[in-house]
């Protein structure tokens, strides 16, 4: 058994602010002995204007949140997987991309958000991600103590497809790091994340962006853990918060031989 938090914001514009915000959230989650710390999509910086973003974001190496969150997971000895934030890939070129920290505060891996929130929800309500963002190329997990976690961000969430692939490479656990919008969230977030739960017999955790943020933008928050037969262990509303879990890294296999899908798939 190993516990997981899951951590919700309401980022802003601000890296040292969301930072400090995420240092707080991190600090209680060590307080319900947590094992491993997960924060949402883009928690470091909240925008999707690129001339904004070109000129705040910095490489791995400089970022000032990464190497922030380094040191807290050093200090705590927690694995703490950065949901996203936004690295500077070169002059011209940004990535949407999740890191994930050993509790000495060194990156063991990274994934690139791969599937690019390009939709029009309104006339009023329109994203196109792949004008900001570069998209990542390749599916990746992770061999974490407990057992192997798959990475996706967000607008992942559907395209089951990707987590065929890590389930069926091994993945007992899905990071679905998120910042849904409001409008799609009320309609589709429980199901979807219940499904990819399900569907592979994964633990989910899914950390998400909550509430009104400086822009104007809405997200809609929930962060949840799902266990692997669709079960919500624990959410949390709009509000900044963190949730704690105990989990079993034995059930997914349990449950796995009892229904044998994925051998059949």
């Amino acid at each position: 058994m190993f516990r997981v938090s899951c951590i919700q914001l309401n980022s802003n514009n601000n890296i040292v602010q969301n930072l400090k915000k995420t240092e707080k959230l991190i600090k209680k989650a060590v307080k319900q002995k947590t094992d491993f710390i997960i924060t949402p999509e883009v928690s470091s910086l909240f925008s999707l204007n690129k001339k904004q973003l070109l000129k705040i974001c910095k490489p791995m190496k400089e970022d000032i949140y990464l190497n922030g969150i380094k040191a807290l997971a050093k200090k705590n000895k927690k694995w703490i997987l950065i949901g996203s934030l936004i690295i500077k890939l070169s002059k011209n070129k940004l990535t949407n991309r999740s890191v994930l920290i050993d509790k000495q505060g060194k990156i063991r891996s990274y994934y690139d958000k791969i599937h690019m929130y390009d939709v029009i929800l309104s006339k009023k309500e329109k994203y196109f991600e792949s004008k900001t963002f570069e998209a990542g190329k390749k599916i990746k997990s992770f061999k974490l103590p407990w057992g192997k976690i798959g990475f996706s961000i967000c607008y992942d969430l559907r395209f089951p497809n990707l987590f065929r692939k890590l389930s069926k490479s091994g993945a007992l656990f899905l990071s679905i790091p998120s910042a849904f919008t409001e409008t799609t969230g009320k309609k589709h977030w429980h199901s979807l994340l219940k499904a990819r739960a399900i569907e592979n017999f994964c633990y989910v955790f899914a950390p998400a962006q909550g509430g009104t943020h400086y822009n104007g933008r809405k997200t809609f928050g929930h962060s949840m853990i799902v266990s692997p037969d669709g079960k919500i262990l624990k959410e949390l509303n709009k509000s900044e918060g963190v949730i704690t879990v105990s989990i079993d890294p034995k059930l997914p296999k349990k449950l796995r031989l009892i229904i044998p899908t994925l051998k059949l798939d």
